[in-house]
């Protein structure tokens, strides 16, 4: 755990939010995964991202929030967003993990660490809210 006097460098903490990109294609034919093994992708992401970056202050202060976390789950079209949306965010400096479903392989989520909501939203703009 972080010191809450690291844990703590913006004033206002409702800024702070997790984003969670998952693909929406895998609850759909052909793949029509249940609803559970996809929120399950979700789950891991989030978590990954944040224990890989858990030194970071930003990632302190989000788990300092408690009950007023913050997280938004966006949907990305399928395996070929996530992945452009990956490098784009590597590109921007962005730090997140892409979750792989194992032993296959296959990319489903991907979620950034904490950040101040203004400085990552624009590069998540084209994706809607996973519904």
């Amino acid at each position: 755990w972080l010191p809450a006097a690291r844990a703590v460098p913006y004033g206002n903490m409702a800024a702070l939010v997790q984003y969670v990109v998952l693909r929406g294609d895998l609850a759909r034919p052909p793949f029509s995964w249940p609803l559970g093994a996809v929120v399950a992708q979700g789950c891991h992401a989030a978590l990954a991202a944040v224990h890989g970056y858990r030194q970071h202050p930003d990632t302190g202060a989000y788990l300092e929030q408690g009950d007023a976390m913050r997280t938004v789950v966006l949907e990305a079209p399928d395996e070929n967003s996530l992945l452009h949306l990956a490098e784009m965010l590597k590109e921007k400096g962005v730090e997140h993990k892409v979750w792989l479903e194992n032993p296959e392989g296959i990319p489903t989520c991907l979620a950034l660490r904490p950040y101040p909501k203004n400085q990552v939203q624009q590069h998540l703009k084209n994706f809607k809210l996973l519904k």
